[in-house]
């Protein structure tokens, strides 16, 4: 598990998914930070490393990487840290489009050669 600051590369996350089951990467993205956790088996890890460096519960959501996928495939906005009615995210997705289009923002940032549109 590592904090993403700088740059990734998808090949990178390709040997990541390697080791899940459904070859996917798992990442929690801090949206005010603009940085990610990525590689455990639990967002829930990479939301607590997060937490442990300073970052806002608010700020973090949950996606997966799919590597081998092109395009809007490429990445899936669901996990279970961001069901938060209070927060007004009622489902595992994401149902802000302004936060999706964010964190495809911070994805096109710190992905290299992504293939994904923001």
């Amino acid at each position: 598990m590592k904090i993403v600051t700088d740059e990734i590369s998808k090949k990178e996350l390709t040997e990541m998914s390697k080791k899940m089951f459904g070859n996917l990467v798992k990442a929690v993205v801090d949206i005010e930070k603009r940085i990610m956790a990525i590689d455990a088996d639990l967002h829930a890890d990479e939301e607590a490393l997060l937490l442990e460096n300073g970052s806002a519960q608010k700020d973090l959501w949950g996606i997966n990487f799919y590597p081998e996928l092109e395009g809007e495939d490429f990445v899936e906005f669901d996990s279970m840290i961001n069901l938060r009615p209070a927060q007004g995210n009622c489902s595992r997705g994401i149902d802000d489009e302004k936060i999706r289009k964010k964190i495809l923002e911070i994805i096109n940032k710190l992905v290299k050669n992504n293939g994904i549109s923001a």
